[in-house]
């Protein structure tokens, strides 16, 4: 085992990308990583990870070894019918093999495989010390890291993501001669811009931290995080309410701060009348504050900025930050009023003159035909389809707006405001906002009953639609997110346990394209939305073998696909399962095999063997048995119930040949053989379960 010593790379440079700053940190590190571990260096990680701040890249490493170990080598030579003559001296080729590898032929090692005998150069080599190996594992690692478009300065021709100004590279105590962008490494890091705007010397790669904490930089990403979230609880408490923390506007603040230092600031309360969501919107998306909400989840006046500098004057600092939102809130007001002058059933004319797509007409044709849809979902679900079809002919509406126009993210939920505000019902209100439900990966389903049928009816027109007009995914063009369409929807019917024909909400979204001349493909559709399904219950841990078993019966309710997936989990469980799934498998080939016309009835005289005469007993049984509960779906009882037929099924095909030279008998256990299969394939093709 070598020495080990500490090694720390840092890059000073301009300031670096915000959301791509941990990408490129994580990069860097494990471009350093890979090239240590590829030369073969000794490495003692620990807990080491990527360190970064808005102007440095940074890899410290607890343990290092300071060279390579030994190098080993084999080059294979000639055979040596090739290369020893009738006499055994050496021919040219072994001649030239030896003088490339520097010694005499008769230095030369021997080696065999399955072509026979030949010679080999077996050599080993010092290792080379890391110091001399750096210098290379550095640009080999800038040259890795995911830089789409390199800026370049001066007259140089390299290029980085912003422009370097500083490199140091230590390994233990020494300096590591390399020249990176012009640079040549020192030990000389830099302070904040603001407090200590001045070299800080390092001894030591231990002492980076610490070193660069005292010159007022937190180089550590996580300490940054806790220093924030700490800092932004404390100043929210202060103003009697809780901050909201969302982690994406979060990691992009650390990433902004090399020192960061909450400010408690506020607003005008009557801002406050506009739509909470688009001055939360402005705070994080815009400006990266923290809004403090109260106790009921309501935002409040108060808001939280983090500043990159402990400021002597923090009152200046907050009327600062106070001064930059407050023409945003204005222009929010602004719209939020007019738009309330307006209301949302006049805007409604403006979705006439819009286009949807030039296949499927106006965004107006879309709304019509949404809503004949949530009419016939309604129904179905104990909706009430007035109510329905008044939220799908207002849910568009709001994309007139000016709101909407200037925070496209408010659609819907600014429609839920303008429709409270017309006097529309609270039922009505939220199904216009729930309809968009769920928003993204992740996210929720509507909750509301009228919410998911909008939700429902939306997405069926938008897939529908987009089949028929040729719009169909290719690779990773989706123009009209019918993948995420498709998920959205068949978890919307899932997980609200709905009972709905999705082959006949196709055929009636077609219906409602036919004035466009434009039609989907039902069958075609179907298989698509299983596609994505077959993702989403993956990412749930459902085995593949389970949802293709499932899927093979291609049942109309998606809802009732999922309880039978659920059963087939259950079913896999017991010890049954594997050998009835062999079984099935079996059975199918039998069948797929059999010639002529199977009788449809089994006939108890031509029941010979005493293993045929219990099966079809047993079968007979579990169909009079399994009949209520398949009535009722009960599909885990189903399976259970046909699992007690394995004694009876293995002992049929342990004792009783089917193919019998009788035809009568031969058909007679075909058609045995059949209702038990139909059977056990009742609640999914179990013989998917069989490896």
């Amino acid at each position: 085992m070598s020495q080990l010593s500490p090694l720390l790379i840092e890059l000073g440079t301009e300031e670096l990308p915000v959301k791509a700053l941990p990408g490129l940190a994580q990069a860097f590190f494990d471009g350093v990583v890979d090239g240590l571990r590829k030369r073969g260096v000794e490495l003692e990680l620990g807990d080491a990870r990527p360190l970064s701040t808005p102007r440095r890249l940074a890899v410290l490493l607890p343990g290092v070894g300071l060279e390579q170990p030994e190098q080993r080598s084999e080059v294979l030579g000639p055979y040596l019918n090739i290369a020893l003559d009738a006499e055994g001296q050496p021919t040219k080729a072994l001649q030239g093999f030896a003088a490339k590898a520097g010694i005499d032929w008769t230095a030369l090692e021997k080696t065999s495989d399955n072509k026979g005998e030949r010679f080999v150069h077996r050599a080993v080599s010092p290792g080379a010390r890391t110091a001399a190996l750096l210098p290379e594992i550095l640009r080999e690692a800038i040259a890795a890291m995911p830089i789409p478009k390199p800026m370049r300065w001066g007259d140089h021709d390299w290029g980085f993501a912003r422009p370097a100004h500083w490199l140091v590279l230590l390994h233990g105590n020494d300096v590591v001669e390399a020249e990176l962008f012009g640079l040549k490494a020192d030990r000389m890091s830099r302070g904040h811009r603001f407090h200590h705007d001045k070299t800080v010397w390092l001894s030591q790669p231990q002492d980076y931290v610490e070193s660069l904490r005292a010159a007022k930089v937190l180089v550590d990403p996580a300490e940054r995080r806790e220093r924030i979230v700490a800092e932004v609880e404390a100043a929210a408490g202060q103003a009697g309410g809780s901050a909201r923390i969302t982690e994406d506007n979060l990691e992009q603040v650390v990433n902004l701060v090399e020192w960061p230092a909450a400010v408690l600031c506020s607003f005008e309360r009557a801002f406050l009348a506009v739509p909470q969501e688009a001055l939360i919107e402005t705070m994080e998306i815009n400006q990266k504050f923290f809004p403090v909400l109260d106790d009921s989840g309501k935002l409040t006046e108060k808001f939280i900025g983090i500043a990159n500098i402990e400021s002597k004057d923090v009152a200046e600092v907050a009327k600062g930050y106070e001064r930059v939102i407050r023409p945003r809130f204005a222009d929010a007001k602004f719209f939020f009023d007019e738009d309330l002058k307006q209301g949302l059933e006049s805007m409604g004319e403006g979705l006439k003159t819009v286009t949807y797509q030039a296949k499927l007409g106006s965004v107006a044709d879309k709304v019509a035909r949404v809503s004949a849809l949530a009419e016939v979902i309604a129904a179905q679900v104990g909706a009430d389809p007035v109510l329905a079809k008044r939220a799908a002919q207002l849910a568009k509406n709001d994309l007139q707006s000016r709101m909407v126009n200037e925070f496209p993210e408010l659609q819907g939920i600014a429609g839920r405001h303008y429709a409270v505000a017309g006097g529309e019902s609270p039922e009505v209100a939220l199904a216009i906002d729930e309809a968009y439900q769920p928003r993204f990966g992740g996210d929720d389903i509507a909750l509301s009953v009228l919410g998911k049928v909008l939700a429902i009816a939306e997405r069926v027109d938008t897939l529908a639609g987009g089949f028929a007009a040729g719009l169909k995914p290719t690779g990773n063009k989706d123009p009209f997110a019918l993948r995420r369409n498709a998920l959205g929807l068949a978890r919307t019917i899932i997980e609200s346990g709905f009972e709905l024909d999705l082959r006949a909400l196709l055929a009636s979204a077609n219906a409602g394209l036919a004035v466009r001349s434009v039609q989907a493909d039902v069958a075609e559709l179907y298989d698509f939305i299983l596609d994505r399904l077959k993702g989403y219950y993956s990412d749930k841990g459902v085995p593949a073998t389970h949802f293709n078993a499932v899927a093979e019966l291609k049942p109309a309710s998606l809802y009732d696909f999922d309880r039978r997936l659920d059963a087939i989990g259950t079913f896999a469980a017991l010890p049954e399962a594997e050998a009835l799934a062999a079984a099935n498998k079996r059975i199918r080939n039998i069948l797929r095999k059999a010639e002529g016309d199977i009788p449809g009835q089994i006939d108890a005289s031509l029941l010979q063997e005493d293993a045929e005469r219990a099966l079809a007993e047993a079968v007979t049984a579990a169909i009079d048995d399994t009949g209520a509960s398949l009535h009722q779906k009960d599909y885990v009882a189903v399976l259970a119930r046909l699992a007690r037929l394995r004694p009876q099924v293995d002992a049929f095909f342990d004792g009783v040949m089917v193919n019998a030279e009788d035809p009568a008998l031969r058909g007679n256990r075909l058609a045995l053989l059949t209702m038990l299969g139909e059977r056990l394939g009742k609640v999914a093709a179990i013989e998917h379960l069989s490896s």
